[in-house]
């Protein structure tokens, strides 16, 4: 799309409109706009992948930061568990948002590339439901960190396991956090269920409540090197609001197997596009 002749009232209401769909399939599929808004801002409006990494983080922040205190509220995140890998991914977001400062355009498109690929096959796939029935394991007793949520039944009891795997692989997100703009919560959900054997609901608020720090962080880091443009960034942020909210309402009546599917296909179009564009040097 050619931008060049746009007013800014033109651009800002076409921004917004592109960011409330990336809000929107966000919603709908559980793993946030940003994996949606850096690739839309890049490659259909041509904004420098830098820029559109700053405006997706403040768009992170804002997404997250509704949601969590709800799930917070509603007793389902495991907050001591969050606060300690927030050490982690606040970590991992420092050293990517200035990794991205010195790493080519062309280098942060593939790889931003892979990790839609990655996050599409996990929209499709899923993450089953882990037993409560676990044997304690001794750091996560030793810093308190089981923990329960609540059920039709009533509240489910949950042992925290691998705690030192799962710090590890926060730090991991939090890099890609940083260096892509997203909030990596695919693969956060991915290490807290997997490794540290979390059931799905308690993994994805507790990632939820961690995303909005983790932007925060890299974010600062973008704003001190003049990559967040605040033109650029109200647009997103207001149009993913709006698609984030419509989002959450909608997915209890819609089909989400469906959903996850035209979202999967949509992204994954959009990461050999990126993967494409990025081996050819044309950011």
């Amino acid at each position: 799309m050619d931008v060049a002749g746009l007013t800014i009232w033109q651009f800002s209401l076409l921004a917004a409109g592109g960011a409330f769909l990336a809000g929107l399939l966000g919603a709908l599929t559980g793993l946030g706009g940003g994996v949606v808004i850096v690739p839309l801002l890049t490659l259909v409006f041509g904004v420098d992948i830098r820029y559109a990494v700053g405006a997706s983080l403040v768009a992170v922040i804002a997404t997250s930061s509704g949601a969590a205190a709800a799930y917070v509220r509603e007793g389902y995140t495991n907050i001591r568990l969050g606060l300690l890998l927030e050490v982690a991914t606040t970590g991992g977001a420092l050293t990517g948002a200035m990794l991205a400062i010195g790493t080519s355009a062309n280098v942060i498109a593939v790889i931003f590339g892979l990790v839609l690929l990655f996050s599409a096959y996990f929209s499709i796939k899923g993450v089953p439901e882990r037993p409560a029935e676990e044997s304690p394991d001794r750091v996560a007793t030793w810093l308190a960190l089981d923990s329960s949520y609540p059920t039709p039944e009533g509240r489910q009891t949950y042992r925290v396991r691998h705690v030192p795997a799962g710090f590890g692989l926060m730090y991991g997100a939090g890099v890609l956090s940083g260096l892509l703009g997203i909030g990596s919560g695919a693969l956060k959900v991915l290490a807290m269920d997997r490794v540290m054997r979390i059931p799905f609901k308690a993994s994805t608020t507790t990632s939820n409540f961690m995303i909005g720090v983790t932007a925060a962080a890299s974010a600062g880091v973008y704003l001190h090197r003049g990559y967040l443009d605040p033109g650029l960034a109200m647009p997103v942020v207001l149009g993913v609001l709006a698609g984030a909210t419509l989002g959450s309402r909608l997915l209890a009546r819609g089909n989400v197997d469906i959903l996850r599917l035209i979202f999967a296909v949509l992204v994954s179009a959009l990461a050999l596009q990126m993967i494409v564009n990025g081996l050819r040097g044309t950011f």
